[in-house]
């Protein structure tokens, strides 16, 4: 058995969706085989708007202000979510461990991939490794993407190599 690493796929699924929505069911199903999710999901007539319900409320932990905050959203979120975890030999893939019903619609997939994601990806890298782009801090600006900090150092500000270098040419401005 291999354990499933849930924490950084999971996340940066998540950040992706919230990025860059997709247009219907099929995108967002397209989007989990992207991030390397290869299961059938249970089809559901909301499925696209369930779905997006799931991102907008994993936003508000990545805009909690504190530790304790992001806490209590996310231990609601994985509640939703709660189905015992269960061991799972599908797709090839080799006997891992699943955190949600074999049965599940998309969205309570999501809810749960995302939710226990989130949960290891912060508990092993730190409570502050999850917020938006500091570029979009800048008023004006309209970045609003999420940032994953998966680096070694734990110092990711910028949700892209453009963001940093625009919010670096707007501090240079302002000091000349």
């Amino acid at each position: 058995m291999h354990l499933n690493p849930y924490g950084e796929y999971a996340v940066l699924l998540a950040a992706s969706l919230a990025d860059d929505w997709p247009a219907d069911r099929e995108g967002i199903v397209a989007r989990t085989r992207a991030f390397g999710m290869t299961m059938q999901f249970a089809r559901s007539h909301d499925d696209h708007r369930e779905s997006r319900r799931v991102i907008d409320e994993w936003l508000f932990i990545v805009d909690a202000d504190d530790a304790r905050e992001r806490a209590t959203l996310l231990n609601a979120q994985m509640a939703a979510a709660a189905a015992y975890p269960r061991l799972t030999d599908h797709d090839g893939e080799g006997w891992h461990l699943h955190y949600r019903d074999d049965d599940a619609s998309l969205a309570r997939v999501l809810r749960a991939v995302i939710s226990v994601g989130t949960a290891l990806h912060l508990t092993t890298r730190g409570m502050h490794r999850l917020s938006r782009c500091a570029a979009g801090k800048a008023p004006g600006d309209p970045c609003r993407n999420v940032v994953v900090d998966i680096t070694r150092n734990g110092r990711q500000r910028y949700c892209s190599v453009r963001c940093a270098n625009r919010d670096a040419v707007r501090r240079h401005r302002a000091r000349a």
